[in-house]
């Protein structure tokens, strides 16, 4: 199909940038942000950062870019004029936030992220943790009734409001100028990801899973790393005829 046609959603961690020890020590490369700049002027605004970190960590990752974007895996979602949306309410969170800093503090190598709209305890550099860690989640979890769900990650375990995902910011943004017409194009590498890909497959679109083959995914294509992801990109803007 005609490059200019589509309409490109990317993930960031483990898709356009290595995953890091710790999300704060993630930094992206210059090239990148004059790739995505001349894709974003190519696409006519048709493209939309959908990750699980807040829009307001996507912009200071990219800037000077200011992208459309979906944070908080769909919670947050800022539509292409500008104005941004939430799905959840911080509230709900609260009981939950002392005994998840209580556990990550006594337990060494744990690392508890506030999203604002969602709590995201990462194990990468204490595996051995990561059933504990799970166990109580789970207790915390059915203590605080129907509002709140659990979303598995690569090494994070995430606490959300229920009623929003990948898919349903896809969705979304497909609603709206300048996607609305479009091809959607997803590109995703975790667990987190398959809420995007069943919505482009749904909507006639295209799904990339980023990461070795073996792992059961509903996307229609791989990328072998974020290196495969950079030389795809490469050629989607060079290309003037077809993706």
């Amino acid at each position: 199909m005609p490059a200019e046609s589509c309409a490109l959603f990317l993930d960031v961690d483990g898709t356009l940038l290595p995953i890091a020890p710790r999300p704060q020590d993630v930094r992206v490369p210059p090239f990148l942000l004059s790739l995505l700049a001349d894709i974003q002027n190519r696409l006519e605004g048709a493209l939309a950062l959908v990750s699980g970190r807040c829009v307001g960590e996507l912009d200071a990752l990219f800037s000077p870019l200011r992208l459309s974007a979906a944070g908080v895996h769909g919670l947050e979602r800022r539509k292409s004029a500008g104005d941004t949306a939430t799905g959840g309410q911080e509230d709900v969170l609260k009981p939950l936030r002392q005994p998840l800093a209580d556990f990550a503090e006594s337990h060494p190598g744990l690392l508890l992220e506030d999203k604002g709209l969602a709590m995201a305890l990462h194990f990468r550099q204490a595996p051995e943790l990561e059933d504990e860690a799970e166990r109580m989640v789970a207790t915390l979890l059915r203590n605080s009734g129907a509002a709140l769900e659990l979303q598995h990650g690569k090494m994070v375990l995430e606490v959300k409001p229920k009623g929003a995902n990948k898919g349903t910011a896809v969705a979304a943004f497909m609603k709206e100028p300048p996607f609305r017409g479009r091809v959607p194009v997803f590109v995703g590498d975790d667990v987190t990801d398959e809420d995007g890909f069943e919505a482009v497959n749904r909507l006639g679109g295209l799904s990339v899973k980023v990461g070795a083959a073996g792992e059961a995914t509903k996307a229609t294509y791989r990328l072998q790393d974020e290196a495969a992801v950079h030389a795809w990109l490469t050629k989607f803007s060079a290309d003037r005829t077809r993706v």
